[in-house]
């Protein structure tokens, strides 16, 4: 595997996630995929079925009207250990709702330290370093999506 190639299943991951493409984000996870959203949620880092990674996030971000994951240049060098490539960037999430007659948008800002191996992301790292707007967005998100309607729930 090419540092490029790394670096571009790292892009076609959050292209896969905004669209809502869950078989585009199935392609490039491994099995199981460690994630450490612990600078943004606080808890413990984790490792899950690339299944189980698709259902949470399923189960949020369909209830946004938009998310855009805008990256910087995705920097590549081998990952510790030398077991596989470690891709970091820059990363502004964007997660937008338009609710009756709110609309908002939260905005998380960090960086992303990603590892690909063989081709598939096998772990993510957020390091959150600041945001904006209302992250309590996230709580009518999961909520539109639990009960199936508003957003791009249907999508």
């Amino acid at each position: 595997m090419t540092d490029a190639q790394a670096a571009n299943a790292v892009t076609a991951l959050l292209h896969a996630v905004d669209t809502l493409d869950w078989d585009g984000v199935v392609a490039v996870l491994a099995g199981d995929v460690g994630l450490d959203y612990t600078s943004l949620w606080g808890g413990s880092a984790e490792t899950v079925a690339a299944a189980e990674v698709v259902e949470r996030w399923r189960g949020l971000l369909p209830g946004f009207d938009a998310t855009q994951h805008l990256t910087g240049p995705v920097q590549t060098s081998p990952a510790p250990g030398g077991d596989g490539v470690r891709c970091v960037t820059t990363v502004r999430g964007y997660h937008h709702l338009a609710d009756g007659d709110r609309s908002d948008t939260w905005m998380i800002a960090g960086w992303y330290d990603i590892r690909v191996l063989d081709g598939r992301i096998a772990a993510i790292t957020l390091h959150a370093l600041y945001e904006e707007g209302d992250r309590a967005l996230t709580e009518v998100a999961t909520a539109r999506c639990a009960a199936g309607a508003g957003g791009r729930v249907a999508a």
